[in-house]
């Protein structure tokens, strides 16, 4: 099928099965053991489907699911779980869910739906443009900012950084973590080349949407 899909799951041993069976079924799977190592993964790479456990570590299926739909991601998701009263699948499709899978589920229903959900959107691909504010919309896989009409496509290092700063909206972003995410191995870490590539994204988006805290980072605020 050649799908590439990301799938959250804690449970180590079922996380291994369902993934060499969709790999035997043509899927690339990347896995997550928890909700930011998924967060993270995201706004990384690209997926064509998401497969979501709801109870994991740190951030929930749900409220995952529900933040990066906030933030623009449409990638088709599934919610794999043993949650199953109305409630739960009412939270799940309002979480923006495109399928809910109730554990114990066969593998083979598993990739029928997957299946499914990869026909429709193929006619429907993901919109992935993230709007930071004030008109300006950021599309995270050809790294281009879209501002009155009009298209700049930023450098690998400036899409890294605004990714960095979108992902953590509302929150202090430091140089340091910056470094760690942005930065090659073989770089040395700069304060004066962050200061230069935080003014030439300004440039482009707008000074006024990323926020110096003095002494401690940058941050985006939270819409």
């Amino acid at each position: 099928m050649g799908i590439k899909l990301l799938l959250l799951e804690d449970d180590i041993q079922l996380s291994e099965i369902i993934a060499e069976y969709l790999e035997e079924n043509g899927c690339d799977v990347t896995l997550a053991s928890d909700g930011q190592e998924a967060m993270d993964k995201i706004y990384e790479e690209r997926f064509d489907l998401l497969l979501l456990d709801v109870k994991v570590p740190f951030m929930n299926g749900f409220d995952l699911l529900s933040k990066i739909r906030k933030d623009g991601n449409e990638t088709p998701a599934i919610f794999l779980t043993s949650l199953n009263s109305i409630d739960d699948l009412s939270r799940a499709f309002e979480a923006g869910c495109d399928d809910y899978l109730k554990k114990p589920f066969e593998l083979k229903e598993l990739l029928l739906r997957i299946k499914t959900i990869s026909k429709r959107a193929f006619f429907h691909k993901a919109d992935e443009k993230i709007d930071i504010g004030g008109g300006v919309l950021f599309d995270i896989n050809s790294s281009k900012i879209i501002k009155d009409g009009e298209t700049v496509t930023l450098s690998k290092k400036e899409s890294l950084i605004l990714k960095l700063l979108v992902k953590n909206r509302g929150k202090i972003v430091t140089p340091q973590m910056i470094f760690e995410n942005a930065w090659d191995y073989e770089d040395e870490p700069s304060e004066m080349s962050l200061r230069t590539y935080i003014k030439n994204i300004r440039k482009i988006i707008g000074k006024e949407l990323i926020q110096n805290a003095r002494g401690q980072g940058y941050m985006i605020a939270a819409s």
